[in-house]
Parts: structure tokens; C-alpha cells; sequence
């Protein structure tokens, strides 16, 4: 008899309603409450702290530039799906 847990899919996690944050890692599905006010404003000011200088093109004279900014991104890595407040990535 197997008795290894049943991993979650992304069938599982779009069931969860959207008033919540839903994950799937390393196959056990997280569901989380959207966050509060606090949260989100200091997650705002982040991104807007480096979305202005890094998301630019590569070269330009008003910051490094060079990254994509998204805020709370649906990344699918490997099997997990993630929900991050902010991800960046380099670009050419």
C-alpha cells in the first residue's frame, strides 16, 4: 500500500478561492489570506523604490536599468507555483 502523501497540482491550487494567496511547494499546497493593508503598503513601497531605477532598459542614464519588476508575480518553478510579493529579472 502507498502511503506517500498525494502531491498537489495545479488543479488543486486554482480551487482555492481568490480571496486567498495559494502556493504549491515542494508539493504540499499553502493557502494564506490576501495581505492586509500594512503589508501590501510596504511591499508598494519596495517596488516602487526599485521599480523606477531598475526597471528600465539596460543603459539608461536614470539607473542601472536592466531588470523586469512584477509585483506579486504567479511563477511556475519546476512543480511549485509561488506567489512572491516582488520579483526581479535581469535582462539584456
Amino acid at each position: 500500500m502507498d502511503t506517500a502523501p498525494r502531491r498537489a497540482t495545479y488543479d488543486d491550487l486554482v480551487k482555492v478561492p481568490d480571496t486567498m494567496v495559494a502556493e504549491i511547494l515542494e508539493g504540499e499546497l499553502y493557502a494564506t489570506p490576501r495581505p492586509g493593508s500594512p503589508h501590501a503598503r510596504t511591499a508598494s513601497g519596495i517596488g516602487s523604490d526599485l521599480w523606477g531605477p531598475f526597471d528600465r532598459p539596460p543603459g539608461d542614464p536614470n539607473g542601472p536599468g536592466g531588470w523586469w519588476i512584477l509585483f506579486a508575480p504567479e511563477l511556475h518553478l519546476s512543480q511549485d507555483g509561488i506567489v512572491p510579493d516582488i520579483a526581479g529579472w535581469r535582462r539584456e
